[in-house]
């Protein structure tokens, strides 16, 4: 009988180890004593969808895909690269990368002088040169509200918004296939109406949407929790082909903090020493008292109060605040700035905010990706960015849709 720990089996399910106590307690899920240790045999797991998708990967047999012939890909929005990059490792070939801040561009082109990179408002490019000439559009276009009410929930509905842009160059360019990426709260966004109105001006473009699906990249060899919702267009003359897209396998484990800062699966050496923010000397008083892995309720009642201020008398968990990372977990979402009280990312031992290079780690950047700008705007860059294995997972999803279609063209 094969026996992983409480620590896997959390981070395999997503959910708290108290949560598996409660479980215990109530018979669904129950642990074996091992040496005092709790574990829990791979069996008793079967009953769960993920454990069954983790436990039964072809990730190995998944990261074989190559290119069966020259795929060339616009990308949007493009960031610090992190989608960029992770595409580039499946054998994609970027035509042009268009960002509108400075910092992000000169990233890009310090780490790829070859690179097409396009700075400058995507609402004043015309992309018809590439009509015809591009496999592949991804972009994480920012998301603004705009109203659906009382509209034809349609193509025009979205102008003023940048997502009416990302689908105006996907009008102009025709590829074969888009990627968009956003946050997942896009999903119930006005209710629901927000996604209407873009899955209509999908429709109207002339492309079908596969029902977009949101991704954890804890589950594609990221150590992060942070989700993504995922929307994937086919052109309509090849929309026949489309049960022939397969979203990307799982990786056959969860990663941890641990696998981002030590040599191992994803690297190769310990994490370089890097100088980040650091905290002013109260707060640092105060967060030392923090145990890994806990956050402003793990303190004296005394310090929730000083530390929280007005907020300790609101309602919900705030669990940002105060929050220390944990080793033995996947690090919660990085965010453009880890320091900041609301979104607390303390290093798990250290009793200091995450290093750039720590954060770009997490979010499975290599180390030789340098990003450029104040050590701010090196923090919004990351947080901002898609992780790079997750890209790349969605990347090979994509050769092989294109390699399937291929074979029937």
């Amino acid at each position: 009988m094969e026996l992983i720990t409480e620590y896997e089996v959390s981070n395999l399910l997503d959910v708290p180890l108290h949560r598996l106590n409660t479980w215990a307690n109530n018979g669904k899920l129950v642990p074996v004593e091992s040496n005092g240790v709790k574990k829990y045999s791979k069996e008793s797991l079967l009953k769960f969808d993920i454990a069954n998708e983790i436990f039964d990967s072809k990730w190995n047999e998944f990261i074989q895909t190559k290119p069966k012939k020259k795929y060339t890909s616009i990308e949007l929005f493009a960031g610090a690269g992190g989608m960029a990059l992770g595409m580039e490792k499946t054998g994609i070939e970027h035509v042009l990368l268009n960002e509108i801040e400075k910092n992000a561009c000169n990233t890009l082109r310090f780490n790829r002088p070859k690179w097409n990179v396009l700075e400058g408002d995507i609402q004043n490019i015309d992309f018809s040169e590439y009509k015809n000439q591009v496999d592949i559009v991804t972009g994480g276009f920012p998301c603004q509200a705009f109203s659906s009410a009382g509209k034809k929930l349609g193509f025009e509905d979205t102008r003023g918004t940048l997502f009416f842009d990302f689908a105006r160059c996907i009008t102009e360019v025709r590829p074969k296939i888009f990627i968009g990426e956003n946050v997942k709260g896009l999903l119930n966004h006005d209710k629901g109406n927000t996604l209407e109105v873009i899955k209509q001006a999908i429709k109207d473009i002339g492309y079908t949407l596969i029902e977009p699906r949101v991704l954890k990249a804890m589950y594609y060899k990221v150590p992060q929790k942070r989700e993504r919702l995922i929307l994937v267009g086919v052109r309509n003359d090849l929309a026949k082909h489309i049960s022939k897209f397969k979203f990307p396998e799982k990786y056959h484990s969860v990663l941890t903090v641990s696998d981002a800062f030590k040599k191992g699966e994803l690297f190769d050496t310990d994490v370089p020493k890097d100088q980040g923010v650091e905290y002013p000397k109260r707060k640092k008083e105060i967060m030392e008292q923090v145990p890994e892995g806990g956050y402003w309720r793990d303190l004296s009642d005394e310090l929730q109060r000083e530390y929280m201020a007005g907020s300790y008398f609101l309602g919900g968990g705030k669990t940002g605040l105060a929050r220390r990372l944990s080793m033995k977990t996947p690090s919660l979402t990085i965010v453009c700035a880890p320091a900041m009280k609301q979104t607390e990312r303390c290093h798990p031992i250290e009793t200091r905010p995450l290093t750039v290079r720590e954060s770009a780690r997490i979010q499975t950047f290599p180390d030789d990706w340098e990003f450029q700008g104040a050590k701010g705007q090196q923090y919004k860059q990351i947080g901002n960015a898609v992780p790079v294995n997750l890209a790349y997972a969605l990347g090979l999803s994509v050769v092989d849709f294109l390699n399937e279609i291929t074979k029937d063209t």
